[in-house]
């Protein structure tokens, strides 16, 4: 793992601290909910998830997709999960009893349990091997299963390359931008189903790929 991946952990825990410190959590945990389900109203045609769907929700912070999920067993994997329970009261895991979670890099996550829906939703530049990250997705999907990938992509080459060089975006190890994701999942043999443009801004647009990972 790289100083620099260390970094951006520090400044990530840091960051939901200070997020989160103003917020009711109540109020907050409610509007996730409703983003997370405005998510999964935009890939309903392409991702059908029934409490038969077995799912991974990779990276998934202290209010990932899990938390929309309540009637699937869902495993949540984020390298930061023991720091969120003991450090923001906005997490505990008892509130998710639906909900296996595991103290994981996305890189470093594996077993013999493989998955039919993978989300990796704001978090695949986090890591610290982005190609062994993409690989990972594969790796713990099952034949024929779905991954959903949210990405900031960068607008401009010269910002990216820039940022790659100096740290203006320190949360964020990986720059790239959208051509370079769906290279990196087409690698992993997966086919690309839709591409949903969530939010546009200066440096970045965010986009959500749904992508097929075809027989085994």
């Amino acid at each position: 793992m790289t100083t620099k991946w260390k970094i951006a952990q520090w400044f990530e825990l840091r960051w939901w601290k200070n997020y989160l410190r103003s917020k009711d959590k109540t109020t907050y945990l409610q509007w996730k909910k409703s983003y997370w389900h405005n998510v999964l109203g935009l890939i309903s045609t392409e991702v059908k998830i029934d409490t038969t769907e077995t799912i991974c929700d990779l990276g998934c912070g202290p209010a990932g997709i899990f938390i929309a999920l309540p009637n699937n067993k869902v495993t949540a994997v984020d390298p930061l999960i023991n720091d969120y329970e003991k450090q923001l009261t906005f997490f505990t895991r008892a509130d998710y009893p639906n909900v296996e979670f595991a103290e994981s890099t996305i890189e470093d996550f594996g077993g013999r349990k493989k998955y039919d829906i993978v989300f990796c939703l704001n978090a695949i530049n986090h890591v610290y091997d982005i190609e062994k990250g993409f690989a990972q997705l594969k790796n713990i999907s099952a034949a024929n299963g779905q991954v959903v990938v949210s990405i900031d992509a960068h607008n401009y080459s010269f910002f990216k390359y820039l940022f790659r060089t100096i740290p203006g975006d320190v949360l964020h190890p990986h720059q790239y931008d959208l051509a370079e994701y769906k290279a990196m999942l087409e690698k992993q043999s997966m086919q690309i189903q839709k591409t949903i443009l969530l939010k546009q801004e200066f440096f970045f647009t965010h986009y959500l790929l749904v992508a097929k990972t075809g027989n085994r």
